[in-house]
């Protein structure tokens, strides 16, 4: 007989929060992968056209955790005109020694949408100007939204602009942002004006085509493209790549195949064997990401397995010292 532990959203988002503690378990994680043993597989990816919908499969053993995740992640994008959510999913624990089943996170989508946001601030924090204190975030969905909370928890943000294709949206995140955080945050209309004098700049949509163009980028920038998780995907003009004094993804061999280097390889402007550092080097000191304050920098996070088993085992971690949950014996 084994015990299986099954938490619900709602246990797992009063053991789990966005915050300081979070971005340590992430950034922990990406520490690990750049000092090699981290086993990744390729992400197994359906395509479900019809109704626009997504299905991604994402795990990896990470050395020093006692478990792994196997995270199922729908993304179905028209939900939200019959009243559902686009997101949702689920994770599994696995014992790393065992191979047993330990827990079952019946979180739809919290965990990811906590981990992604959190590798937004990692990337923030070592890859941005210290005094970077303006911030544009180019969508006005939950990881919009959540993206400035998490870059606020590392550099001192004293100003926010959203743009979204509508400016309804912009407008909703925008107000309920200034309550949250206490700071002025403005919607605009054009995302070039938006661009203009920002510290960081995130890109947090599913688009298809480009919205931040390379001749917006400016000295001392720093974009952190979040949204191109899919072949199709794609928020950043290929041509910044070229433009950025340093492009820095989460892993190499998956944004050549995902990310928004493989359109910037796709359009000859980037050779397909090129060498970047990835973040997880950046943290470790084993490569250089932002050299000066003039530098643009680039940030190309798709999403990692490697994410979501460090902050799976954080909420198992949380759950158990919490008492929460209820227990199921296979």
């Amino acid at each position: 007989m084994a015990t299986i532990k099954i938490l619900t959203e709602a246990e797992l988002k009063s053991c789990v929060q966005l915050n300081p503690e979070a971005v340590a378990c992430v950034e922990d994680a990406f520490r690990t992968l750049a000092g090699g043993g981290v086993v990744m597989p390729p992400i197994l990816r359906l395509d479900i056209e019809e109704n626009n919908g997504e299905v991604d499969v994402k795990t990896a053993y990470v050395p020093g955790l006692d478990s792994f995740a196997i995270k199922i992640s729908p993304g179905f994008f028209d939900n939200p005109k019959i009243g559902l959510p686009s997101l949702n999913g689920l994770m599994t624990l696995f014992s790393a020694k065992t191979g047993l089943v330990e827990a079952l996170l019946l979180d739809n989508g919290y965990l990811t949408a906590v981990r992604t946001a959190a590798a937004g601030a990692v990337a923030a924090r070592n890859l941005s100007r210290e005094d970077s204190e303006t911030v544009t975030v180019l969508g006005a969905g939950e990881q919009g939204r959540l993206q400035l909370e998490a870059i606020s928890l590392v550099r001192p943000v004293k100003r926010a602009r959203y743009w979204a294709p509508h400016i309804e949206s912009a407008q909703k995140a925008a107000a309920l942002m200034a309550d949250r955080l206490n700071i002025e945050v403005t919607a605009q209309t054009d995302a070039q004006a938006a661009v203009t004098g920002a510290d960081i700049v995130v890109t947090a949509t599913p688009a298809t085509s480009p919205i931040l163009m390379a001749d917006w980028l400016e000295p001392g920038q720093t974009a952190i493209c979040m949204g191109s998780d899919a072949e199709h995907k794609n928020e950043l003009e290929p041509a910044a790549i070229a433009k950025a004094d340093a492009y820095v993804p989460d892993r190499l061999s998956q944004v050549r195949i995902l990310g928004e280097l493989h359109h910037a390889i796709d359009a000859g402007i980037v050779a397909p064997n090129a060498d970047f550092a990835e973040l997880g080097e950046v943290i470790a000191g084993m490569k250089t990401g932002r050299a000066s304050d003039l530098d643009i920098v680039i940030a190309d996070l798709t999403g990692t397995g490697l994410q979501d088993t460090a902050i799976a085992t954080f909420a198992f971690q949380r759950a158990m010292a919490s008492g929460c949950g209820a227990d199921f014996e296979s």
